[in-house]
């Protein structure tokens, strides 16, 4: 840890039971971290918990549906004093809706928005107190390059473009005070999102990953470890001058 960094604190991962979430929460332990393993049931966060502790750090599963405020306010309470402060916040869980315009429901939209979006917001605003005791924070916000446009996908997609706007703004709010924001938006990751992106397009997975793969200029897919390692580096104390941007882990230029 470097001096920059205050001496007792801890990390949030939301979304950590699976994929991209648990990756990037052993990530962070690995770096020294105590990680808050928050997910929608708390039985679900076992296996990444069990897998920060048998690698020596500690990590604690709390349940959490992060589109509910009192929720979110209790699950940061509850890691604040289980773990210490919680300086760095990786906003990470989400949900998908597979429907056009015309055939997304209005319940449809809202919990999408309401899980992707709304839960973002109410995260850093629960966990922003904390960093700014602290004089010293980090949240990375998981978007996705669906931000750009995804037919088919119209709540995901415009969610993910809200979480852009999150960031930014954060970044010019919190900056002043040692606090950084920053979103990573992946491209094709191997998870069970895009598993079921197959099933429904009627593709055997192993095909829809190499068709994938073939429109990728790095010729391959991401693995959560990709993601895992950009947001490990955002919120390190090396990224202190990086704030209000979106990395693109995607495997090629986007946009």
């Amino acid at each position: 840890m470097t001096p920059h960094t205050p001496r007792r604190r801890s990390a949030i991962v939301t979304g950590a039971a699976r994929g991209i979430g648990a990756a990037v929460a052993r990530r962070l332990a690995q770096d020294g971290l105590p990680v808050g393993v928050v997910d929608v049931r708390e039985v679900d966060c076992a296996a990444t918990v069990e897998a920060i502790r048998a690698a020596g750090a500690r990590a604690l599963a709390v349940e959490a549906d992060v589109a509910h405020e009192a929720a979110v306010a209790d699950a940061v309470a509850r890691v604040a004093a289980e773990l210490g402060p919680p300086t760095v916040l990786v906003n990470n869980a989400g949900i998908a809706r597979a429907a056009s315009l015309v055939d997304t429901t209005t319940e449809e939209w809202d919990r999408v928005l309401a899980v992707d979006l709304r839960g973002a917001f109410l995260a850093a605003r629960a966990t922003a107190p904390h960093m700014l005791d602290a004089g010293w924070g980090r949240i990375v916000t998981v978007s996705s390059v669906s931000a750009h446009g995804d037919p088919g996908r119209v709540s995901y997609a415009s969610a993910k473009a809200g979480l852009h706007g999150l960031a930014y703004t954060l970044a010019l709010e919190l900056g002043p005070h040692g606090v950084t924001s920053n979103a990573i938006a992946p491209g094709f990751i191997a998870t069970a999102m895009t598993a079921a992106t197959a099933r429904r397009l009627g593709r055997d997975v192993a095909e829809h990953e190499r068709l994938a793969a073939a429109a990728i200029p790095v010729r391959r897919i991401g693995r959560p470890e990709d993601v895992a390692h950009a947001a490990a580096f955002l919120a390190s104390a090396e990224a202190g001058f990086v704030n209000g941007q979106v990395l693109h882990v995607a495997g090629g230029p986007v946009g």
